[in-house]
C-alpha cells in the first residue's frame, strides 16, 4: 500500500533549506505502521492549484490509502493547505483538526493560528499536519488511533499498528 507525504513549503521545494517535515512523518510512520508500505514523497511550493493536483494525483493517480501533508497550514497569506484539501474532498473530516490543535496548544498557545484539517477523497485520507517536525509527532501520535478504522470505513487497504507505539482502534464486531 502507498501512502503519500506532501511537503508545502516555498523554500524547501526550491532548495533554499533541506525538508525536515516529510521525513519526520515517514520516520513516525515507521515507528507507528505495523503493515507493509511505501512513502510516496513529493516537495511542493504553497501555490493552490499545484497543492490541488498533487493531491488528486497522490490519490487517485497513485491509489494513496493516506495522504500526509505538512505545511500551509497557518494564517499567513501564502497558507493555503486547507483551502486546497477542502478543494479536493467530498467529506470534511473537522474531527482531526479540533484534537491536533487540542494536544498542539498543551504546548504552545499559538496553536489556535493552525488551520490543519483532514478530509476525504474516494477511498483516500488526506491529513494536514503542521510544519514544525516536533509538532507533526505530536499531531500524528494524537490521531493515529482513528486513521485504521477511517481507512476501513473508506473501503481502503488494512492499515495496522505497533501497538507499543500507537493503539488503532477498531470497534468490536
Amino acid at each position: 500500500m502507498k501512502i503519500g507525504i506532501l511537503t508545502i513549503s516555498d523554500r524547501a521545494s526550491q532548495g533554499i533549506y533541506e525538508d525536515k517535515s516529510g521525513p519526520a512523518i515517514v520516520a513516525c510512520l515507521q515507528e507507528m505502521l505495523s503493515c507493509e508500505w511505501a512513502p510516496v514523497v513529493r516537495v511542493i511550493p504553497d501555490e493552490q492549484p499545484l497543492i490541488e493536483t498533487n493531491l488528486k494525483e497522490l490519490c487517485d493517480t497513485e491509489g494513496c490509502c493516506l495522504v500526509v501533508t505538512t505545511g500551509g497550514t497557518g494564517p499567513a497569506k501564502r497558507d493555503v493547505t486547507p483551502e486546497a484539501t477542502e478543494a479536493v474532498c467530498e467529506k470534511m473530516m473537522p474531527g482531526f483538526g479540533e484534537l491536533m490543535r487540542a494536544v498542539s496548544l498543551k504546548i504552545v498557545p499559538t496553536a489556535i493560528l493552525s488551520r490543519q484539517t483532514a478530509g476525504i477523497r474516494g477511498k483516500s485520507l488526506i491529513i494536514n499536519l503542521p510544519g514544525k517536525p516536533s509538532a507533526i509527532r505530536d499531531c500524528l501520535t494524537a490521531v493515529m488511533p482513528a486513521v485504521p478504522y477511517c481507512v476501513d470505513l473508506i473501503e481502503g487497504p488494512y492499515l495496522t499498528t505497533h501497538e507499543a507505539v500507537v493503539k488503532a482502534f477498531r470497534p468490536k464486531q
